[in-house]
């Protein structure tokens, strides 16, 4: 075996260590232990609501560790392939350690990327809030695109994702939406997604088929639990108006045909959400007020990061309704790019069909170098 694959193997598996103390591992199998044990208990359903967080916090933190245990059972193994080797280098030895390092690499690569999510809401479900801009139809059509764009992303990562509101457009597409995103980490995935996005193309909608420009805007919230709260006078007009008004839809038998859905605006921040979903007005309200919550508290996060990037002299993350993000240009050239990560493909179809990952990683490392002032 020769010294330069050894040195390789010893600098992975050192980091692998490295990796699972910044995760705090042993104590988060403390809490599944203790989840464990409070479950096996007598009475653990008798509080519905308590014990579905607990079991929801459960399958976030095994989602969690399974990765990093994952490549430090393969690290393990690895370091007894190399003592194989040091006593018998024999051609098969070093050609499945070969095969094994480049297979923990990948490991390693995706598991750092989870590590980069390390605030208490990045672990959190998410609202997705997709809302045309300028650009007329086209514009309309891009938002439902997004819209289905995300839906995609969702179904092939295995997350549940639900149509919260959406208010469609007079001849094609949507003039807005909103829909949450439920699964572990959907939140610190997704929230470089916020912002605006640009998409160039020969319009459909156009009968002299021109190239035009569109735009739509999205906004990320997480789905806060109760840990998490914010004061808000809900009864207070002064702070918070509700307008109640009949659910939009396209039609069909499971449309909501009732007075029942509720917007509500914070006033003091002019931020509204609007909810649909439910038939109960009492439904509605209640996950608008939540909605409302987790928006309030993502502004004030993002008015601290911006504080603190101006102190630092760094440029902060871009927000909701501020520069374009993400261009996905069909013609006269075909790529999509990132303005902030300048990650660049010339696939822009695949991204529109749910091929987020890249896009995703590429903005946590940009995220990374940021805070490291690289």
């Amino acid at each position: 075996m020769d010294t330069e694959l050894k040195d390789r193997c010893q600098n992975l598996i050192e980091r692998v260590l490295q990796l699972r103390g910044s995760l705090d591992c042993d104590s988060k199998n403390r809490r599944i232990a203790e989840i464990n044990d409070a479950m096996g208990g007598a009475g653990f359903w008798d509080n519905q609501e308590k014990a579905q967080k607990q079991v929801n916090e459960l399958k976030t933190l095994n989602a969690a560790l399974k990765p990093i245990n994952e490549l430090f059972s393969g690290s393990q193994d690895l370091g007894v392939l190399v003592e194989f080797a040091e006593a018998e280098d024999s051609p098969e030895t070093i050609a499945e350690i070969n095969e094994t390092v480049e297979r923990l690499e990948q490991q390693y690569q995706e598991v750092e990327l989870q590590a980069m999510l390390s605030a208490p809401e990045d672990a959190s479900s998410a609202y997705v809030a997709v809302q045309s801009g300028e650009g007329g139809t086209d514009a309309q059509d891009f938002a439902e695109m997004l819209m289905r764009m995300y839906q995609r992303w969702a179904e092939q990562r295995g997350f549940a994702a639900e149509i919260l509101e959406v208010s469609p457009a007079e001849e094609a597409g949507i003039h807005s939406a909103t829909l949450v995103i439920r699964g572990p980490y959907v939140f610190g995935l997704l929230k470089g997604e916020t912002g605006n996005h640009r998409l160039i193309r020969m319009s459909p909608f156009d009968s002299a088929h021109r190239r035009q420009t569109s735009f739509a805007a999205v906004d990320v919230t997480p789905e806060l639990d109760d840990s998490i709260s914010i004061e808000i006078e809900w009864d207070d007009p002064k702070v918070i108006r509700e307008d109640i008004c009949r659910a939009s839809g396209a039609g069909g038998q499971k449309v909501n045909k009732t007075d029942s859905a509720i917007r509500l605006t914070h006033l003091p921040t002019n931020a509204v959400v609007q909810c649909q979903n439910e038939r109960s007005q009492h439904q509605n309200r209640a996950l608008a007020r939540k909605m409302m919550v987790a928006k309030l508290y993502q502004m004030e996060m993002d008015k601290r990061e911006a504080e603190t990037a101006a102190r630092r002299g760094q440029k902060s993350r871009i927000g909701f309704g501020g520069e374009t993000i993400r261009s996905y240009v069909l013609h006269p050239e075909s790529y999509c790019k990132d303005n902030r990560s300048d990650y660049k493909t010339s696939h822009p179809q695949a991204t529109l069909d749910g091929d987020l990952d890249p896009w995703i990683e590429a903005y946590l490392r940009w995220c990374l170098g940021v805070t490291q002032g690289k």
